[in-house]
């Protein structure tokens, strides 16, 4: 079943006077389940993408469904409703909001849901020991290293366990070690919940475990390969022979 449907999507932008093709004519269709990474130089429109399939962005033209909804026919209540309900975002400068510690930040999209306080503060401090952060829970997001602060991005995107995660550079600012424990956390969800995973990434080390990988140059398709899942498994356990 697809959950992302696009069809001859364009997107432009004028920057003084000039024209800027960011996105140019793609097709996609993203199942139900697939863990993909959608990779690219600098400009190719990876981020672009992203954001116009989590309804952050307008195309210029084109179609674009998102788990059963055409987001053109979308007032901006009932996108954002979609973006609460059914979409997390990771974000490569984390967006955290910097007056809540850690875990009332990723308490807060259950806040949002209506989630009864006692479950979402076990619920966010049970994911933020999943990605190693038990001990900084109380911490304001300025005390934390880049690197913990999108550990944090991630858990909150996570936390709700919605129907797709966009993931722009997820492990950016992140060791070998740290990064690989969080794809395989992401792994595992989209193992036990058929979360649909799509990353926007510069680093090889998701690339080569993505179990499908979509390359991006000047804002169209250039390749798109399908590994399955037993490619990620494999990487995995490559990872973890490593680290003994």
């Amino acid at each position: 079943m697809e959950i992302i449907h696009i069809e001859n999507l364009v997107k432009n932008y004028e920057t003084n006077g000039i024209t800027v093709n960011a996105i140019r004519g793609i097709d996609l269709a993203i199942k139900k389940g697939e863990f993909t990474a959608i990779a690219g130089p600098s400009g190719s429109g990876k981020t672009t993408l992203l954001n116009i399939i989590g309804g952050l962005d307008v195309p210029t033209k084109g179609f674009v469904r998102v788990s059963g909804g055409d987001l053109s026919r979308m007032s901006a209540r009932e996108l954002s409703d979609m973006r609460l309900r059914k979409i997390g975002f990771i974000f490569q400068a984390y967006n955290l909001i910097p007056v809540l510690t850690a875990i009332e930040n990723v308490e807060y999209v259950l806040l949002l849901q209506g989630v009864e306080k006692t479950e979402r503060t076990q619920r966010a401090a049970n994911m933020l020991k999943e990605v190693g952060l038990e001990k900084e829970m109380r911490r304001l997001p300025k005390e934390l290293s880049g690197g913990q602060q999108q550990r944090v991005a991630v858990a909150r995107a996570i936390v709700s366990e919605p129907a797709i995660i966009l993931a722009d550079e997820p492990t950016a600012n992140l060791d070998q070690k740290t990064g690989a424990a969080l794809l395989d956390l992401m792994h595992d969800l989209n193992h036990r919940k058929s979360t649909t995973f799509l990353f926007s990434t510069h680093d090889t080390m998701v690339m080569e475990r993505a179990e499908r990988l979509i390359y991006l140059t000047d804002g169209a398709i250039r390749t798109d390969e399908t590994r399955g899942k037993s490619h990620f498994e494999g990487k995995a356990r490559r990872v973890k022979s490593s680290k003994k």
